[in-house]
């Protein structure tokens, strides 16, 4: 072999050694500042101008310049997002799987895709069976995140599965903050909760920066669920306010955890 030859393969050799170094590791293209679950409530109890709000507040929250801006902002200026719908204790349905978002090209279209979800509803209301299915979510991820959280949205209490509250202590025990949308646009009915609010902040939320974002208002629906975005992508501690209440927040009286259980059970005997 001439020594012009080897000298060719060696500079073959250094040049595709010096591509690899440049070249981003698997680990580091899946590294994000947050893994986020949003779990979406599509029960009975949920009418079709619920879900079209909760569905459409979701994809303008994810068009917004301001969240695009904090998304970049953050310390790898990219996140994960998977938008998974739920109902009773055996319906869970991921609609749109882990896809990262780190550019408006990429949130726009993730948007775009929220936007374009056909409504579905399905029967009794599991917010425990939600927690569980989006925790083990991150397990096949792939993802290596500095923040997990789940994004809870939905306009009942627990009335199948085991308690919300294991299912939350459990996710949380996981490294989890699970933050909660209650949805109190109509007035309460005979399975309905008053003071959803309350069992949202007692029996649903949990983890580190917990909080919840109650939307009472058809108005002020989609501010909620921007804000609530905002919080979650920045990682800041939310502060108290009218919309917003941290975890820390003392509730005004005891939520009890088991009253949709104990409802559904009265009227239906199961």
């Amino acid at each position: 072999m001439s020594r012009l030859h080897r000298s060719g393969i060696a500079l073959t050799l250094t040049l595709a050694f010096l591509l690899l170094l440049g070249r981003p590791s698997a680990q580091a293209q899946t590294e994000v500042d947050l893994a986020l679950v949003i779990a979406v409530d599509i029960s009975y109890s949920m009418d079709t101008d619920e879900q079209e709000l909760q569905r459409d507040g979701f994809a303008d929250a994810f068009r917004s310049p301001l969240v695009h801006d904090t998304i970049r902002g953050g310390m790898l200026g990219r996140i994960a997002v998977t938008y998974m719908e739920w109902a009773g204790s055996a319906d869970q349905k991921v609609i749109i799987p882990w896809t990262i978002l780190d550019n408006s090209e990429s949130l726009m279209a993730f948007a775009d895709r929220i936007a374009s979800t056909p409504l579905r509803r399905a029967q009794r209301t599991s917010v425990s069976g939600a927690i569980d299915a989006a925790a083990n979510l991150f397990e096949v991820s792939g993802l290596e995140a500095t923040r997990k959280a789940i994004d809870v949205s939905g306009d009942g209490v627990n009335n199948q599965g085991r308690p919300a509250p294991q299912a939350r202590d459990e996710a949380v025990a996981r490294g989890i903050t699970i933050n909660g949308l209650p949805i109190m646009l109509k007035q309460p009915g005979s399975l309905d909760d008053p003071d959803l609010d309350i069992y949202f902040h007692d029996c649903v939320i949990g983890g580190q920066g917990a909080f919840m974002v109650p939307a009472r208002d058809k108005s002020q629906f989609q501010d909620a669920i921007k804000a609530k975005i905002l919080l979650e992508v920045s990682g800041v501690v939310p502060p108290k306010g009218s919309l917003i209440r941290p975890a820390q927040e003392d509730a005004t009286g005891r939520a009890d955890c088991f009253a949709g259980e104990a409802r559904w059970r009265d009227r239906f005997g199961n």
